[in-house]
């Protein structure tokens, strides 16, 4: 009986260059927007990154209090997490790796189920999108 593989978002898979979140935001990149979050993602050239590396942001102008922000953070890493292989299969197929940047673009609080279900739309519209 083959072994249940647990989904992990590991610290190696966040976005955490600042070359490379400059170069994402710099210009040169796609963007898709399934309201209330924005992705941002563009092709990285890269051997040492895994398939495709996360940014998560979520403005103090949408929410004054860290608690609130924080939640949101953590409910778009959770929708991640769970519906990351839609992304990853796709570009290991193709091998390529992407840099993406989830945006939060609301000023008010989302269920978790409605954030996973816009965080899935958005990673299948990369994956279609990458070619």
């Amino acid at each position: 009986m083959p072994e249940q593989v647990r989904p992990v978002f590991p610290k190696s898979e966040h976005l955490s260059s600042l070359l490379l979140i400059s170069k994402l935001f710099a210009g040169g990149s796609k963007s898709l927007a399934v309201f209330p979050l924005r992705a941002v993602y563009m092709p990285i050239e890269n051997e040492n990154l895994p398939a495709a590396s996360v940014l998560i942001s979520v403005s103090k102008k949408r929410f004054k209090r860290a608690v609130k922000r924080n939640r949101v953070k953590r409910q778009v890493r959770e929708a991640y997490r769970k519906n990351k292989s839609l992304l990853t299969d796709a570009l290991e197929a193709k091998g390529k790796k992407l840099a993406v940047a989830f945006i939060w673009l609301d000023d008010e609080l989302h269920a978790s189920s409605e954030v996973e279900e816009k965080v899935k739309k958005l990673l299948q519209l990369i994956a279609e999108r990458i070619g």
